[in-house]
């Protein structure tokens, strides 16, 4: 059987990796065992990260939310339970938004969720 020589595949490999880390502070830009050992977490931490990233863009805009909601006399859970009874579907991100750029037109929605619930605690009949 003849011999064979891995020296290209071998060195690619670890240029491949090494050119990944550049950049990298101390040996694990430059030395390939540490550089691989960094590689591996960093790119777990990126795969992590994108889906964790939606879960803190949520909390950041129901906080947005609950402090617009807290200045115009109404918790957020009121907040949305009253919304959702006027039929408004205006997903979270929209409402933090018009919380920090629109006051005005914000007002006007807790206004109609206040009103909501009014009717909700004393119905006509």
């Amino acid at each position: 059987m003849t011999r064979v020589k891995r020296g290209v595949i071998h060195s690619k490999k670890r240029k491949k990796v090494l050119r990944q880390t550049k950049g990298y502070r101390g040996g694990r830009g430059t030395l390939y065992t540490l550089a691989s050992e960094a590689l591996k977490k960093a790119l777990f931490s990126s795969y992590r990260d994108r889906r964790r990233k939606k879960r803190d863009f949520r909390r950041l805009w129901i906080t947005r939310i609950r402090a617009a909601a807290a200045k115009e006399g109404l918790s957020y859970s009121r907040f949305i339970q009253g919304i959702k009874k006027a039929d408004v579907n205006i997903n979270r991100k929209i409402l933090s938004d018009l919380a920090v750029k629109e006051p005005g037109e914000f007002s006007k929605l807790v206004k109609l969720a206040k009103k909501e619930l009014k009717e909700q605690a004393c119905p006509r009949g």
